[in-house]
């Protein structure tokens, strides 16, 4: 995703703001991953990068499962939100900030948004009359139900009969503002599905929504009328915001969108698109604030072919994954086997033969066993030979030469499973490439310089994949790095990344000759 403006070398991603009813599930994990590749790829090209992801925490849903389980709405909150750091942890996922719409510098900037949004004229009081569903916080119309009144997306739970005043945002004022912006901004929702599904909806007619509650304590109350409380979604969006402020700095709009603002990606989930592509724009068109840069919602994670659920109980437990196979595994088959944007499915036999064969047989083998040749046959150091002194036409440097690229376009536009496939073609030619130029053989008939290019056009390659891999595989990739005389550390984020750096990396023959390599051992265990 390219920023609006190139001259600014700033990038802000967002994952949702993950509701806090429960412990995070595969779901949150995938987003969360994504936007961690997103954010390594580009901290890599040396861009200054501020990765968001956070809790919205307020609400009745919240306010009736805290209570269900005799805690405060608060401490419930605290509990769910330990869950998320820890997991997010776990799957080495490095954000910037976390945002709770709990916080009290949150309040501030909701209220001055409001205040904003106020001074419009774009709020008003009136009678909302309907079905309302507590777990998407949300009112359905009578058509979108299932039958026996049943909420469409929570399938086992009846939605309930709302004959209450609330105060509405006037999102009809913005019918004509939005229709233009999408045509303007085509890149604005993503993938091409997502765009085409809001555009329909946009086009029956916009309603406006109701942005306040009567009878819930667990949120903000209403500058104007303390009586009713903040709706969730005008106050969770808003949350994005409030996590650019700086720790230290007053909690005003204006210091907020300062610095890292308009944002260039949220990352979210397919079910949460019309809140981001739909009420998020025209909130800020309100506010007269600049819209961010792409809105992209990604697929459905189903387990075997099924759908996931309690009910069913095939859910997929992503503290267990990672305990049992670690955080580069679950990263590189989520990333490398789901189209991005698509839906995708999870099954462990799937999962054990793609990491087998990709990372334990055709990297991880790769290296060990050109690495041993390289102790054997030039004393544990890459031969005295450089990337250029190849030829163009060397099948290894044909396809490394583009690679760096390609990959990169495919990290631009979120396809990072043709990104993998790009970079495992590579990986697969040196393995044939191996094959058909037999080393060994070369070593015996005393064709030394053949055998320096073979085995340093086969080193660097590795070299390339595992750089163009880190944001995905960062273990895996040190561990590689490390075996072949570097002491990058891919892990670590304060160390700066320049774009001039970023293009040496991506280009094949950045080994330099007689580098001490380090011993040989499998960067991936297979399963």
């Amino acid at each position: 995703m390219k920023s609006k403006d190139p001259a600014k070398n700033t990038f802000a991603i967002t994952t949702p703001l993950y509701y806090v009813n429960d412990l995070p599930h595969i779901g949150s994990g995938y987003t969360t991953i994504a936007a961690d590749t997103v954010a390594r790829f580009q901290r890599l090209r040396g861009k200054s990068v501020l990765m968001i992801t956070g809790t919205d925490e307020h609400g009745q849903k919240i306010q009736r499962t805290a209570q269900s389980k005799g805690r405060s709405p608060q401490s419930h909150c605290d509990l769910v939100v330990s869950g998320f750091e820890s997991l997010w942890q776990q799957l080495n996922i490095q954000y910037d900030r976390f945002s709770r719409t709990t916080a009290s510098n949150h309040e501030l900037i909701v209220k001055e948004f409001f205040q904003r949004v106020w001074d419009q004229g774009d709020i008003y009081l009136n009678q909302q009359q309907g079905w309302y569903c507590v777990s998407c916080e949300e009112f359905k119309e009578e058509r979108e139900l299932l039958e026996d009144k049943h909420c469409p997306i929570h399938t086992n739970q009846k939605v309930e009969w709302r004959d209450e005043q609330n105060y509405f945002f006037r999102l009809s004022k913005y019918q004509v503002q939005l229709e233009t912006f999408y045509q303007e901004r085509p890149e604005f929702i993503q993938p091409e599905s997502r765009r085409n599904e809001v555009l329909s909806f946009v086009k029956q007619g916009l309603q406006d929504f109701s942005i306040s509650r009567i009878n819930v304590d667990w949120g903000f109350p209403l500058p104007i009328d303390p009586s009713h409380t903040i709706y969730v979604w005008f106050d969770a969006l808003l949350a994005y915001v409030t996590a650019l402020l700086d720790p230290d700095s007053e909690p005003t709009l204006e210091n907020a969108l300062s610095k890292w603002w308009p944002i260039n990606l949220h990352l979210i989930g397919k079910d949460i698109l019309r809140f981001h592509a739909i009420y998020w724009p025209a909130m800020l068109m309100s506010a007269g604030i600049t819209i961010p840069g792409c809105v992209f919602g990604h697929g459905f994670l189903t387990k075997d072919g099924k759908k996931m659920g309690k009910s069913l109980g095939n859910t997929l437990d992503p503290f267990e994954l990672v305990k049992k196979y670690g955080s580069d595994a679950v990263r590189y088959y989520f990333l490398k086997e789901i189209e991005f944007g698509q839906d995708g499915d999870f099954s462990e036999t799937r999962f054990i033969n793609v990491l087998n064969s990709d990372l334990a047989n055709d990297l991880g083998n790769l290296l060990n066993r050109t690495l041993k040749m390289a102790h054997k046959y030039f004393k544990g150091q890459i031969p005295d030979i450089n990337g250029e002194d190849i030829a163009v036409t060397h099948p290894l440097k044909t396809i490394g030469t583009s690679l760096g690229e390609q990959v990169t376009q495919a990290y631009e536009s979120l396809a990072f499973s043709q990104g993998c496939e790009a970079i495992l073609a590579l990986v697969r030619s040196c393995n044939k490439y191996i094959d058909e130029t037999a080393p060994w053989g070369l070593y015996k008939q005393g064709e030394l310089e053949a055998l320096a290019q073979v085995l340093y056009s086969v080193l660097e390659s590795v070299r390339l994949a595992a750089y163009l891999l880190s944001p995905i595989t960062p273990n895996i990739s040190n561990a590689i790095y490390e075996q072949l005389g570097f002491s990058n550390d891919f892990n670590d984020k304060s160390l700066i990344n320049s774009s001039e750096n970023f293009v040496k990396q991506i280009s094949w023959g950045y080994l330099s000759k007689n580098q001490i390599l380090g011993q040989p051992q499998p960067v991936f265990q297979r399963l």
